[in-house]
């Protein structure tokens, strides 16, 4: 799945990944490849990016949204902040 993660700065990320959890203004919630379709609002948190089996990297974030189309992921942040390992 491709993941593309922007802020208003920059972007912060773009690579194919396996998968991607986040904090939803409604709770927490994953998504992976080949995900269906979707529209949602992300609140203050944790977003863990899925690399591949044994790598990941993670952000503390504020807030923003996501949208899965065609197994591309764009996420669109206020901030984030990469946390150390």
């Amino acid at each position: 799945m491709q993941l593309d993660i922007l802020t208003p700065e920059s972007k912060i990320y773009s690579g194919n990944v396996l998968g991607i959890q986040m904090p939803g203004t409604d709770g927490s919630f994953e998504v992976f490849d080949k995900h269906a379709s979707l529209i949602a609002s992300l609140g203050k948190g944790k977003l863990k990016i899925l690399i591949d089996k044994s790598t990941t990297q993670s952000y503390e974030i504020t807030s923003g949204f996501v949208e899965v189309l065609n197994n591309k992921t764009s996420v669109l942040l206020e901030s984030a902040k990469l946390m150390g390992k």
